[in-house]
């Protein structure tokens, strides 16, 4: 494993920033991204003028080829850093690992990590499909309809075929998920669901249906990060990045040495070893439920259950 320089509690969040989500229309990615770093800024009592580095991800809506440089622009800011990252569901993770290596090295001392779209209301049920067959491989994949829903179906299957994880254990996912952003205000789906309403949805690709499945939305998220020393003089209580990990296993499925094993398995190692702690340390988890089948995936990987066992730990209600 390549040796990391850690930089546990030498970089801290100091402000965070929340859109609407859900569809929102007359709304651009720019102005997402734009209006969560100004109330990220807001709320860390910053001016953006302390900015001097900026990450984004790209927009399946705007046509920039540097969003990062597009979204500075966009805020009258000229950052000494930038980046535009696609790590696809694990940018705004990888995104705050990356922000804060950048800060301990010297790179930038003040980085916003922002991520904002308008897929909702800004692409049309064609333009979509097209995004999404052009994000896949043009000669094993997109001719024979394997999109993203299809892949993520293809590892549930296989999980299912060699853990025994039912369509049933996959529901309660998203009952839970559900449950949760019922508490959240603001959230976009705020009815309650139960595993029969989930099985009871349109069915989207075996094994998964509707509700099984990633919501489309409009909406932007940010958060500051500068160094332990200048976050001990702002107005929030600092919140310490103890630990950050990635791992990157491959783009297409068919390249993959195992479709029930996530990346989460090295990153999550990474990140425990930098941090000092272990999954049973962990009090919080906030996992991308892009599908149920992932979510059981990456409790296992992360070391809260064992391999296999997903499907047993989230039907016993462990989550």
């Amino acid at each position: 494993m390549t040796r990391t320089r850690s930089y546990k509690g030498q970089v801290a969040i100091v402000g965070v920033g929340e859109t609407p989500v859900g569809k929102v229309p007359g709304r651009s990615a720019l102005w997402f991204n734009a209006e969560a770093t100004r109330l990220a800024l807001e709320d860390a009592g910053l001016d953006k003028s302390r900015v001097d580095g900026l990450l984004t991800a790209p927009s399946f809506v705007a046509p920039f080829a540097r969003m990062s440089v597009a979204v500075s622009e966009y805020l009258g800011i000229q950052p000494t850093f930038s980046n535009t990252l696609n790590v696809s569901g694990a940018t705004a993770a990888a995104s705050v690992s990356v922000a804060a290596a950048a800060i301990h090295a010297g790179l930038a001392e003040t980085v916003v990590v922002c991520c904002g779209d308008n897929m909702l209301a800004g692409l049309t049920r064609d333009l979509a499909v097209k995004a999404l067959v052009e994000s896949r491989d043009p000669q094993y994949e997109a001719p024979f309809g394997l999109l993203v829903a299809t892949t993520f179906a293809l590892t549930a299957q296989r999980h299912m075929a060699e853990y025994g994880t039912t369509p049933e254990q996959l529901a309660r996912v998203a009952v839970v998920t559900r449950r949760h952003a019922m508490k959240k205000p603001g959230a976009q789906m705020t009815a309650p669901i139960t595993v029969e309403d989930v099985l009871a949805s349109k069915p989207i690709t075996t094994p998964y249906h509707m509700l099984d499945c990633a919501l489309v939305s409009d909406g932007g998220a940010a958060v500051v990060l500068t160094t332990a020393e200048r976050a001990r003089d702002l107005r929030r209580t600092p919140v310490y990045v103890l630990g950050g990990g990635e791992s990157y296993t491959q783009e297409h499925i068919f390249c993959a040495e195992s479709i029930t094993t996530t990346g989460a398995a090295v990153s999550s190692r990474r990140a425990y070893a930098m941090a000092g702690v272990g999954p049973a340390d962990i009090d919080v988890a906030g996992i991308y439920d892009c599908f149920t089948g992932t979510v059981i995936m990456m409790l296992e990987d992360l070391g809260f259950c064992k391999k296999g066992e997903g499907g047993p730990f989230v039907e016993a209600g462990q989550i």
